[in-house]
């Protein structure tokens, strides 16, 4: 990682119209991303505005999207508990225990956490279940993931029960640039 204490991506959507940003916080005791997410989604507008609290291990501690859907509103609030227990808007989800990582499906940033958390040497892998917020449903399910280091800026990347697969561009930093078929990072100063 580099000195600076924030960092800032901006992302294009492949598949439907739209963008994201996000902005990382190194903080003391460990790092926070935030960002805005819009798109156009079978027809109906979305705005998340998400913040994620992670642990100096980077390590997922809290998650929140607030926002809407068409003219839904959106207010969903996960916080991690001992032992990988996780609560949704306040009751426990037993069904996404165990896992380290909350995966918000809508953003690409998220990945930036279990990436650095995982610290893979180019060649290894490694399994990394996340507790992911499904979209369109909005709802908390496990995703079993996988993560190989190909090099040091690229992944393969596997979500078997999404039916996705691919090889994942990361910056310096381990953010992705590059998620075939989903997201593509623009360029910023």
């Amino acid at each position: 990682m580099t000195s600076k204490r924030s960092s800032v991506f901006f992302w294009r959507k492949v598949d439907s119209p739209g963008h994201d940003t996000c902005r990382f916080f190194k903080l003391a005791n460990g790092c926070r991303l935030v960002g805005t997410a819009v798109f156009l989604e079978s027809g109906r507008v979305w705005q998340l505005n998400y913040e994620v609290l992670a642990d100096a291990a980077f390590r997922t501690r809290s998650a929140s999207v607030k926002g809407f859907v068409g003219t839904t509103p959106v207010d969903v609030q996960v916080r991690g508990a001992r032992g990988a227990r996780w609560k949704v808007n306040g009751k426990s989800q037993p069904s996404i225990a165990g896992c380290l990582d909350v995966d918000l499906g809508f953003t690409p940033a998220t990945n930036l956490l279990a990436l650095r958390r995982l610290a893979l040497k180019v060649g290894e892998e490694a399994q990394a279940p996340a507790a992911y917020l499904a979209f369109p449903a909005m709802q908390f399910k496990v995703l079993p993931q996988r993560y190989k280091r190909l090099s040091r800026s690229e992944y393969d990347y596997e979500a078997p029960t999404a039916g996705y697969r691919g090889t994942l561009r990361v910056s310096s930093e381990g953010a992705v640039v590059e998620y075939p078929g989903l997201f593509q990072a623009v360029p910023t100063k």
